[in-house]
C-alpha cells in the first residue's frame, strides 16, 4: 500500500504540473489570438516552420488550429503532417514533468522531423480527391474578449470577492505549492527543480487571481479542469499502477530487451488511437529506463494526442491518410534510431 500511496502522490504532482502548464498555454493562446493564423498562409517553408512550432506547443491547441486551417484549405496537407508529427498532445506536459532535458531534446527532434516530413509529403503526395471535398470558404476567427494581464478595476474584486470557481482553483494551486515546499509531492527532487516549479505555480496563481471571470470559467474550469485534468490523472495513475503490478509478476525489461522491434511496432500502431493517454505507457517505460529513446521517438511521431479528432469529424479519409503517413515516418525514424542503438 505504501508503494501505491507514493504513486498516487506522484500522479498528483505530475497532473498538477500538467494543469499549471495548460493554464499558462491557454493564457498565452488567448493573449496572442490570431497571430499564428495570420502568418500561416503563404510560403510553403514558412507554413512548415510555423506549423511545426504550433505542434511543438504542449497540448492540443496548435493541432486544433492546423486542422481548422487545413479544413478550409489555408495550409497544405504537408503542413498538417508537420504539426501532427511535432505534437505530443497532453503527454508533452507529462514528459517535461518527468524528464525535462530529454523532453526538450525530443521536442526539437520532432520539430525537425516534422518540417522535413511536411516538405517530402507535399513533394510526393498530392491528395486531390481529399482536397476537393474540403470546403473553400475562409476561416472565421472567433473574436472573443481578450484577457489582460493585470486590470486594476477587477483585481481587488477578484481578491476580496472571489467566485467559487476562482477560489477553488486558487486553493488547489496553493495546496500544490505547499506540497512542493514541504517535500510531500516533490520528494527528493533537486532544489533547482523545486524552485522552478514553485515559480511556475506562483505565476499560474497570478493568472487565476487576475484574469476575468470569462477566462477563468470557460478556459480554466470548463476546458482544462473538467475536460483534461481527470483524464490525465487517471491515465498517469493507471499507467504507474499497471507498470508496478506488471513488474511484480513479469520480467518486463527482459521481454522488451529481447523483442525491441516488436515493441517499436506496437508503439507505432498504438499511435493510431486519437486520444491522449496510451502514449503514456511508453513515456513511463522510458522514464524507468526500460525502452530506448528511439522507441519513445517513434511513438511520439506516430501519435498526436487528440489533435486529430476534429479532422476525423471533418474527413475520415484525411484522418486515415495523415495517420498512415505519420506511421511510415515513425517506423523509418524509430527503426534507424534503434539500429544505431539510440
Amino acid at each position: 500500500m505504501e508503494e501505491v500511496y507514493k504513486m498516487f502522490l506522484k500522479s498528483i504532482m505530475i497532473s498538477g504540473f500538467v494543469f499549471i502548464m495548460m493554464v499558462m498555454i491557454e493564457y498565452i493562446n488567448v493573449q496572442s489570438k490570431g497571430v499564428w493564423q495570420k502568418h500561416l498562409t503563404g510560403n510553403k517553408w514558412k507554413q512548415y516552420i510555423i506549423a511545426g512550432l504550433l505542434g511543438a506547443l504542449p497540448g492540443c491547441l496548435g493541432a486544433f488550429t492546423m486542422v481548422a486551417l487545413f479544413s478550409h484549405q489555408l495550409v497544405s496537407f504537408g503542413a498538417l503532417v508537420t504539426t501532427m508529427i511535432a505534437t505530443s498532445g497532453d503527454e508533452a506536459f507529462v514528459m517535461f514533468a518527468m524528464f525535462p532535458m530529454q523532453a526538450a531534446i525530443l521536442t526539437i527532434i520532432l520539430l525537425v522531423v516534422g518540417i522535413l516530413a511536411g516538405y517530402l509529403t507535399d513533394k510526393f503526395y498530392h491528395p486531390k480527391n481529399l482536397l476537393n471535398k474540403m470546403p473553400r470558404h475562409n476561416l472565421e476567427l472567433h473574436d472573443e474578449e481578450q484577457c489582460k494581464c493585470f486590470q486594476k478595476n477587477i483585481f481587488w474584486s477578484n481578491i476580496l470577492h472571489p467566485s467559487l470557481h476562482r477560489l477553488s482553483v486558487a486553493i488547489g494551486i496553493i495546496a500544490l505549492m505547499i506540497g512542493l515546499a514541504t517535500g510531500v509531492l516533490s520528494g527528493k527532487a533537486e532544489m533547482w527543480v523545486k524552485f522552478t516549479l514553485m515559480f511556475t505555480f506562483a505565476f499560474a496563481l497570478f493568472i487565476v487571481v487576475t484574469v476575468p471571470d470569462h477566462f477563468l470559467k470557460e478556459h480554466i474550469w470548463n476546458h482544462i479542469i473538467k475536460v483534461h485534468l481527470p483524464r490525465i490523472f487517471l491515465w498517469v495513475f493507471g499507467v504507474l499502477l499497471l507498470m508496478h503490478f506488471l513488474t511484480l509478476y513479469i520480467d518486463v525489461e527482459d521481454w522488451i530487451s529481447n523483442n525491441m522491434f516488436v515493441v517499436l511496432l506496437i508503439a507505432v500502431l498504438i499511435g493510431i488511437i486519437p486520444e491522449s493517454g496510451p502514449h503514456l505507457v511508453f513515456v513511463t517505460l522510458f522514464a524507468a529506463g526500460t525502452i530506448p529513446f528511439s522507441v519513445l521517438l517513434a511513438s511520439s511521431i506516430s501519435q498526436d494526442g487528440h489533435g486529430m479528432l476534429p479532422l476525423l469529424a471533418e474527413s475520415k479519409k484525411g484522418f486515415v491518410a495523415v495517420k498512415i503517413i505519420n506511421m511510415i515516418y515513425a517506423l523509418v525514424v524509430g527503426g534507424v534510431g534503434l539500429f544505431f542503438g539510440l
